[in-house]
């Protein structure tokens, strides 16, 4: 097996870029057309009022979920640091203890969604049907919690032994599963909603099981090994993940305040229109979270081994990445916006098509700034500046949006709505602007240099 330390200290930054970067863009990539294809699946087989009732369920998975990936990405960090330190069977232990902490976690988010699903749907204002969309979708997921969370954090240990090819296709396989069982349950047998969600955590499942395989037959770096690790120890891998459990979080809270705003000024269809327009804004999303998180392990080594010069390296490949990803969604959506969202409606919907399209238009400005909170809040993550992190991510996902909703919103109606992105994507780009000045000007200042790599 190839060492990862020989590929973090070795290769050039621009290989090692494309060698770890677009393997976990491509899976996520797939994982992403995954999601847009159950969109298009339960828009033209169910209906508009299932595509609001996935939406306002969304950010109640996606909170759960940010629990299992704050736990994977403050170990997937700490784990890096420590083989740049040559310490692997520390790193083993922050493995063992991380992975088993996620399952215990899972259980009991999902009994919590299993029992109190409707009353927390009921809190956002949904009527009697989309409610009841809303409740199957989320049943299904809770019993199957336990399964399918750690799947999330099990994608970062890969990366870190350097299985980025077997990570891709995983993720591909998965994804893959996913779209055949959404066109058998929904396409071909005509099942509702709950059955969107059946192959959702089927292919999970399968995905979980698969990825720990290769741990379980000891041939990676990392392997399950008896011992504990010290509570510090814990709560520092929750702080270091906490920049993403709280961006998860505040994101999830942001949206269920979206939601309720579009579903006093405008009804369901407004939420069915946002939730097409996130359909395919999930494809750049998770083209951006793939090359940050890929690239997360490569700088926290560097950072623990004192690699500052190939550390600014891997950053400023990404930054350049992300400017130009989102330069091509930006065009994607400005050009061809109509095409993409008729993928999703039937046709005798004009009304959803045109709300949609205005939807689209108005977003697609997030993508000029939006890159830059991404990759320099992973950054300080990396590096172990979890505080740093964290204040951008809170800005970015929760603080300056809902400043920017106060603003628009009164002046602009739903179109306020429609723009708060592109608003609050402005203002975090300055903030981690700022963040990374003083970030360089200390490194600078303690001398924390090495030969720069090119």
């Amino acid at each position: 097996m190839e060492q990862q330390n020989q590929i973090f200290e070795t290769l050039s930054p621009t290989r090692l870029f494309f060698r770890c970067a677009l393997p976990s863009m491509v899976s996520m990539a797939v994982a992403a057309l995954y999601t847009i294809a159950d969109g298009v699946f339960v828009g033209r087989f169910i209906g508009s009022d299932a595509l609001a009732a996935i939406n306002l369920v969304m950010p109640l998975l996606s909170i759960s979920f940010a629990l299992a990936d704050m736990v994977a990405v403050g170990s997937s960090v700490q784990i890096a640091i420590h083989l740049g330190e040559k310490k692997e069977l520390e790193a083993s232990r922050i493995f063992t203890v991380c992975s088993l902490l996620i399952v215990g976690i899972s259980a009991v988010v999902g009994v919590i969604g299993y029992f109190g699903a409707e009353p927390l749907v009921r809190l956002m204002g949904a009527d009697a049907e989309v409610t009841a969309l809303s409740v199957e979708y989320i049943k299904v997921y809770a019993v199957f919690a336990p399964f399918i969370m750690v799947f999330f954090a099990v994608d970062n240990y890969l990366r870190i032994c350097g299985r980025t090819h077997y990570s891709m296709a995983l993720n591909i396989m998965t994804s893959l599963l996913n779209i055949l069982l959404d066109y058998l349950f929904l396409g071909v047998l005509r099942l509702g909603i709950g059955s969107a969600a059946l192959a959702s955590c089927i292919g999970l499942s399968l995905g979980t099981l698969l990825g720990y395989w290769p741990f379980l037959r000891k041939k990676l770096q990392l392997r399950f090994v008896r011992g504990k690790i010290r509570l510090r120890q814990i709560t520092n891998i929750l702080f270091n993940g906490s920049s993403e459990f709280f961006s998860n979080i505040a994101g999830s809270i942001l949206m269920i305040i979206l939601n309720s705003i579009l579903l006093h000024l405008a009804g369901s269809m407004a939420v069915a229109a946002f939730s097409i327009v996130l359909y395919v804004d999930s494809i750049m999303a998770s083209l951006l979270y793939g090359m940050t998180d890929s690239m997360q392990p490569a700088i926290s080594y560097c950072y623990g081994a004192k690699l500052r010069g190939r550390m600014f390296a891997f950053e400023k490949r990404v930054l350049l990445a992300g400017a130009l990803l989102s330069g091509i969604t930006l065009a994607g959506m400005r050009l061809g916006g109509q095409g993409i969202i008729s993928l999703f409606i039937r046709e005798n919907d004009p009304a959803l098509l045109e709300m949609s399209l205005r939807a689209m238009e108005l977003f697609s400005f997030t993508y000029l700034t939006g890159w830059i909170g991404v990759g320099l809040s992973a950054f300080f993550t990396a590096v172990n500046r979890p505080g740093t992190s964290l204040g951008i991510s809170i800005g970015r996902a929760l603080f300056f949006p809902l400043l920017a909703l106060a603003v628009l919103v009164p002046l602009l109606g739903v179109d306020g709505v429609w723009l708060t992105s592109a608003a609050s994507s402005t203002l975090t780009a300055v903030t981690a602007a700022v963040f990374l000045a003083r970030f360089l000007y200390g490194q600078k200042k303690e001398g924390r240099t090495d030969p720069p790599s090119r």
